[in-house]
């Protein structure tokens, strides 16, 4: 059984993308539940379990990363939740939310998992690796 703080709440909006990120993770031994938009998201975390991290798109329709990151700041039980926020449309400076990390897109897998680890600790590698070079 996977601990909560292994537990990883993918938010991205373009399906291929979603699940590969998604599948390079499982792969390294991580539970990941995903969510195509933040309104999803949101349902999601009050309904399941609590993730160690969530990997947040910020260019999304229906509720786009930075509105369902506001949402969260407020929460009780979800304020504290790390973020780490994925964008090919990445702002410069202040313009982008506090969070606790970015990932500017296309990036490295050694990124994402340097990432991930950090806030979710080593992985549990079922491969090792997933021989993915860079997600887009």
């Amino acid at each position: 059984m996977t601990s909560a703080r292994r537990r990883i709440l993918l938010v991205e909006d373009d399906a291929g993308i979603r699940e590969g990120i998604s599948d390079c993770l499982v792969l390294e031994g991580y539970e990941v539940d995903s969510a195509a938009n933040g309104a999803e998201a949101l349902a999601r975390l009050r309904a399941v379990a609590r993730p160690g991290l969530i990997l947040l798109d910020l260019v999304m329709p229906v509720m786009n990363g930075a509105q369902l990151l506001a949402l969260l700041r407020r929460e009780p039980g979800l304020a504290d939740i790390p973020v780490v926020l994925m964008t090919a449309a990445m702002p410069p400076g202040p313009r982008l939310p506090p969070a606790s990390g970015y990932l500017s897109k296309p990036f490295d897998l050694s990124e994402l998992l340097g990432l991930v680890e950090r806030h979710c600790g080593a992985p549990a590698g079922i491969s090792g690796s997933s021989g993915v070079r860079q997600l887009t």
